[in-house]
């Protein structure tokens, strides 16, 4: 049997809103992404926790390459001097592909970095490509409507 480590893929965005502004809105607003991105995110509803809270628990219906998907997903760490959130994936589609597979959102001034860390369930999972565009797109709607409200 072979040996499948973590990898991870990393999707850049470029931001005009105050760092601390984004990492808030992605700390305590994110169900507001399903107003924001409609194509993207089709629903959200919180199943156990506080919003802004590690252990927070949401699942997620989102569209990806136009299939329409779902992910319970989990704050696992929030680390506010290095303006990080950590989610994991507890269910859903994801871990059809993935063994594990966990998102970082580090904002800095002028750039939200989002890290894909996942564990391929087989030798012929692919990588997670489809979720830099949605990052990227996510992450500059988010810019956008924080930079009009």
């Amino acid at each position: 049997m072979a040996n499948l480590t973590a990898d991870s893929v990393v999707a850049s965005a470029p931001i005009k809103s105050p760092a601390d502004k984004f990492f808030n809105f992605f700390r305590y607003n994110m169900n507001e992404i399903v107003k924001i991105f409609p194509a993207g995110f089709t629903g959200v509803e919180l199943l156990e926790g506080e919003e802004g809270t590690v252990g927070c628990v949401k699942r997620w219906n989102y569209i990806l390459g136009g299939i329409p998907l779902t992910a319970t997903v989990k704050i696992v760490a929030i680390d506010e001097g290095a303006r990080s959130i950590t989610f994991a994936v507890l269910e859903g589609d994801l871990l059809l592909l993935y063994k594990s597979f966990q998102t970082t959102l580090t904002v800095s001034e002028g750039l939200a970095e989002w890290t894909f860390v996942f564990e391929k369930a087989t030798l012929l999972t692919p990588p997670p490509e489809l979720y830099i565009p949605l990052a990227i797109t996510l992450s500059t709607l988010v810019d956008a409507f924080l930079l009009l409200n």
